[in-house]
C-alpha cells in the first residue's frame, strides 16, 4: 500500500489500570506505522493516567488527554474523536487489544471501497461470498433485520471514516445503545464494508457495563425500543413494505420480552417493560404468544 492514510486510534479510559498497558502496547506493536493513539481519560480514580503518560513519553504518536469532568462512555468517545486528525477512526478500548496486523488489514480492506463510510469486522463467514465486500444502505438494513445480525458489533470491531462520523454527528450519547444506534445511522447514509474475524480481541470481565445485560432484562429491551424508532425514521433505507414487516417482527419481539420478564424475573419487572413498550396488555398477549 503506497499511500498510508493516517489512522486515529481512540482509547477512552475510566479506571482501567489493570488492562491499559496491554491495550496501548497492542497498538504500538502494529505492523501499520501511520497511526496516532489518542487516549482520553474520563477522570479515573486509579493509576490509569500515570500508566498512559508513561507510554506518551516513549512514542510521539501517543497523546494523553484528561477530561475536566466525567463525561460518560459515549460523550467521551466523541471527545476522543474531536482530537483525531486521521482519515480513519479506530476505537480500541483500554481493556481490549488489537492484533499486530489489525490496523494494516482494516485499512487495506477499507481502501478498496472509497464510497464506504465504515467497516465492521469480527463477522462470521458469509455463505455466499468471501470478505471483504460492500453493502449499500438498503442491503445493510435488509441483512441485519431479515438475515443475520450486523449492527450488534462493538466499536472495537469497527473502523470509521472520520468524514462519515462527523457528518452523522457522532454518538448521540444513549447509554449502552450507542454502538447499535451508530451503525444504523451510518448505514442510512453510507455503504458498509464487511470483514472477517482475527483483527481485534475483546476482553470479558465483570467491571464492564455490558454485564448488566445478563442481569436486567430492561437493558436488552431498550434495543428493541430503539429499533422501532430507527425503523420509523424518515431516513430508513428499507422500502416501505420491508419496513412494515421489520416493525411487525420487532413488535412481536417486544411482546415476548415483556412476557419473558414477567415469567423469569418478576411481575413487577414485566410491568416495567410493558410500560416502556406503550403496548396494551391485550396486544402483548396477542403478539407475544404467536
Amino acid at each position: 500500500m503506497k499511500y498510508l492514510p493516517l489512522v486515529s486510534v481512540l482509547m477512552t479510559v475510566y479506571n482501567r489500570e489493570k488492562y491499559i498497558a496491554e491495550a496501548i502496547e497492542s497498538v504500538m506493536a502494529s505492523t501499520y506505522p501511520n497511526w496516532e493513539l489518542i487516549i482520553v481519560d474520563d477522570r479515573s480514580k486509579d493509576h490509569s493516567v500515570e500508566i498512559a503518560r508513561s507510554y506518551e513519553t516513549k512514542d510521539a504518536r501517543i497523546k494523553v488527554y484528561v477530561n475536566e469532568t466525567n463525561l460518560g462512555d459515549y460523550p467521551n468517545r466523541n471527545k476522543a474523536a474531536s482530537y483525531a486528525k486521521g482519515k480513519y477512526l479506530k476505537y480500541v478500548d483500554a481493556d481490549d487489544m488489537i492484533y499486530p496486523y489489525g490496523l494494516e488489514q482494516l485499512v487495506y480492506y477499507m481502501e478498496q471501497f472509497p464510497e464506504a463510510g465504515y467497516g465492521l469486522c469480527s463477522l462470521d463467514q458469509d455463505k455466499n461470498q468471501i470478505f471483504p465486500f460492500q453493502l449499500s444502505p438498503q442491503q445493510a438494513y435488509q441483512r441485519h433485520y431479515f438475515q443475520t445480525p450486523l449492527f450488534h458489533k462493538a466499536p472495537l470491531s469497527a473502523i470509521i471514516k472520520k468524514a462519515a462520523f462527523d457528518k452523522t454527528g457522532g454518538f448521540t450519547g444513549k447509554r449502552m445503545l450507542g454502538d447499535f444506534e451508530m451503525w444504523n445511522l451510518l448505514s442510512q447514509k453510507f455503504p458498509v464494508v464487511l470483514m472477517p474475524h482475527g483483527m481485534v480481541w475483546y476482553r470479558l470481565h465483570d467491571d464492564q457495563e455490558s454485564s448488566l445485560h445478563r442481569s436486567d432484562p430492561m437493558e436488552p429491551f431498550k434495543y428493541l425500543l430503539l429499533t422501532s424508532t430507527l425503523l420509523t425514521d424518515d431516513n430508513c433505507p428499507l422500502p416501505n413494505k420491508d419496513q412494515q414487516v421489520a416493525l411487525k417482527q420487532n413488535k412481536q419481539k417486544i411482546a415476548r420480552a415483556v412476557l419473558s420478564a414477567a415469567k423469569h424475573h418478576s411481575i413487577k419487572k414485566g410491568m416495567e417493560l410493558k410500560k416502556a413498550s406503550k403496548m396494551s396488555l391485550l396486544s402483548i398477549l396477542s403478539k407475544g404468544t404467536r
